[in-house]
């Protein structure tokens, strides 16, 4: 868009500031072209998310193992499983075992999803072998049912220790 000449303006006395022997130059304001866009606000719902780990903390004050009913925790890293037998009364840990172990798989090839499936199986002969017959609680820190939790989740459900 191009320029248009207007004349300049010029102001020799001022109501405000009485007289001034300076002229005051105004040059016109160049206007552009500005686009409207409309503004959509939405409202947000308050979303409460919470810390898995603060969430992990408080579940694990109402719900302690003891010998006979002992706590099941899982601990899930980026490549392995890791699953422990807590008695919280005496502060001792009953079974532990991971994916990691060389006996829960058969060769290098074996995903890890398969060991966790074995690991399951081997929490469920450790369990009969100390006589426990049901567990106080299923603590998985916090973690998602991923596809090696889910492998060790069918392993022990099918032999009644996940509480409901």
């Amino acid at each position: 868009m191009a320029p248009v000449n207007v004349p300049v303006l010029q102001f020799k006395t001022c109501d405000i500031f009485g007289n001034y022997s300076k002229v005051f130059n105004f040059l016109p304001i160049q206007t552009t072209n500005f686009q409207v866009m409309t503004l959509v606000a939405r409202r947000r719902g308050k979303i409460k998310t919470e810390n898995p780990k603060a969430l992990n903390l408080r579940r694990r004050k109402k719900f302690n193992g003891t010998p006979r009913k002992p706590r099941l925790s899982v601990f899930c890293s980026t490549k392995q499983l890791y699953a422990m037998l807590v008695d919280d009364q005496n502060k001792k840990c009953l079974f532990y075992g991971s994916t990691l172990q060389k006996s829960f798989r058969d060769s290098q090839s074996d995903s890890t999803a398969e060991a966790a499936k074995r690991l399951g199986e081997e929490l469920v002969k450790a369990c009969v072998n100390l006589n426990i017959n049901e567990i106080s609680s299923y603590d998985r820190n916090g973690f998602p049912r991923g596809e090696r939790i889910q492998a060790f989740e069918i392993a022990i459900s099918g032999h009644g220790f996940l509480p409901r």
